[in-house]
């Protein structure tokens, strides 16, 4: 558990307090109990150039930095901060099933192969707008036969238990997209990607394998 803020200790209300007030207490804390595993205490500072060498952990799954004014109070209910998202260009991912129709597609749902050559599904794309979708007319086309997702139930997210109603393409378009670092227990996209471009011009057998 990664702790990162401190609103009541020990029957005292401390949301009235400023932030700095806040971070001193919970690091007194920390430091006065010994807190250690499964407590952890989320990093904080003040220096532009930290905040900034933060930004490059990204292979170390670094999701985002948060930025809070030092005179705030705890504000609950209320979003009185900023986040600044860790993003990557993921290399490339197979379109194996879209929302919508192929030919118009909503969002795209992506994958890669694994060391066995399944096709496991990666993440979905955000919504797609319409000018973009007429990229795929004639190009994604739904799939003939067997498909490895065939009796696969999707979801519109990681937390969500609702079923998406997805065709299944041919998986053979690949596309680049942007995503963040957060993944999943199961290696997958926790947030929806973003669609970079289709690239007709490289193969699925290409792109980088699942998990890497």
């Amino acid at each position: 558990m990664v702790v990162s803020a401190l609103v009541r200790l020990e029957g005292t209300d401390l949301t009235s307090r400023p932030y700095r007030e806040r971070r001193a207490v919970l690091e007194a804390l920390f430091a006065d109990r010994g807190l250690a595993a499964p407590f952890t205490l989320c990093p904080s500072t003040i220096d532009p150039a930290t905040a900034r060498a933060w930004l490059e952990w990204a292979s170390a799954g670094l999701e985002n930095v948060c930025f809070k004014r030092l005179t705030e109070p705890y504000r609950g209910g209320a979003r009185a901060w900023d986040k600044y998202k860790v993003r990557a260009t993921a290399a490339d991912a197979i379109v194996g099933a879209v929302t919508g129709p192929p030919a118009a597609p909503r969002t795209l749902l992506l994958g890669r192969y694994d060391g066995a050559g399944m096709l496991r599904y990666i993440g979905r794309t955000a919504p797609l707008a319409r000018a973009v979708t007429r990229a795929f007319q004639g190009v994604l086309l739904p799939a003939v036969g067997g498909h490895p997702w065939t009796g696969r139930t999707f979801t519109p997210s990681w937390s969500s238990r609702e079923a998406l109603d997805v065709t299944l393409v041919d998986p053979k378009l690949v596309v680049e997209v942007a995503v963040d670092v957060a993944r999943d227990v199961a290696g997958r996209w926790r947030h929806p990607a973003r669609l970079h471009r289709a690239r007709p011009d490289v193969s699925a057998e290409s792109v980088p394998m699942f998990g890497e």
